[in-house]
């Protein structure tokens, strides 16, 4: 029977520096030569993928939080809000937050944002984004983030989008929104069925409020020890940080 092991991305298998080490790439491929079949489960779209997928050559990729999901070269679900949707939430997302409100759209093939920050600059494995003020924005969407920094204004926007399910970001202010039932863990279930193994075959790796759904699905769920607290309590197991190799050093013990 294969097994899953399932990657976050940042802040899990991406140190801070926003590179996967040389050690966690050998370990996985001991892995992947021992049977087991490599996932990428990650809120970022696709194409701010594209720096790693390479080197991960992933038989799974799960992004825009669970909107997209791959099997090797094939896409296997999409969910993604019509053009018309997606007009309707950058309309009420400005009711409540403000028309300077800070806003980030995935398509299936572009990441669009509005930010006053080029976002190259604070993460140059981003890769190519495109900026759009959204004024006349018509294309379907996979996923929406919107940074809030009023908890009333993000519980406020919560209810005025009852056809999203929302999660936050810890390491700042900023919130994502997909389709309601869209998350990671609706995600493997479909990839589970694709690969003909089940989610008690998934190790699941994360670090972050949106893993937590997937670390208690999965057969192990394996929290990083930079993860919140609220992470660490829900996994089977806790390991080193992003930063100490933590996968890697787990991986090894794993064969031992």
């Amino acid at each position: 029977m294969s097994r899953l092991l399932l990657f976050d991305l940042d802040g899990t298998l991406l140190r801070s520096d926003k590179t996967i080490s040389a050690d966690s790439l050998y370990q996985l491929d001991i892995c992947r030569q021992r049977g087991y079949l490599i996932g990428v489960s990650t809120s970022r779209s696709e194409c701010n993928c594209l720096t790693f997928l390479g080197q991960l050559r992933p038989d799974i990729l799960i992004t825009s939080g669970g909107a997209l999901v791959k099997k090797k070269d094939e896409y296997i679900y999409k969910a993604a809000f019509s053009p018309a949707t997606v007009r309707e939430m950058i309309y009420t997302v400005r009711q409540v937050c403000g028309e300077d409100v800070e806003i980030t759209l995935d398509t299936p093939d572009t990441h669009y944002w509005n930010y006053r920050i080029d976002p190259q600059k604070l993460d140059k494995s981003w890769g190519d984004s495109v900026w759009t003020d959204f004024s006349d924005f018509s294309e379907e969407a996979l996923k929406m983030c919107v940074e809030i920094f009023d908890e009333e204004k993000a519980k406020q926007l919560a209810q005025r989008l009852p056809d999203c399910d929302a999660v936050r970001f810890s390491d700042g202010f900023w919130y994502k929104y997909t389709p309601k039932g869209v998350t990671k863990e609706a995600a493997i279930e479909l990839a589970c069925k694709s690969c003909g193994i089940a989610p008690a075959d998934v190790i699941a790796f994360g670090d972050d409020f949106a893993d937590i759904g997937m670390l208690k699905m999965a057969g192990v769920g394996v929290a990083m020890g930079n993860a919140i607290d609220e992470v660490k309590a829900i996994a089977d197991v806790v390991i080193g940080s992003n930063d100490e190799d933590g996968i890697a050093r787990w991986l090894e013990k794993l064969f031992l």
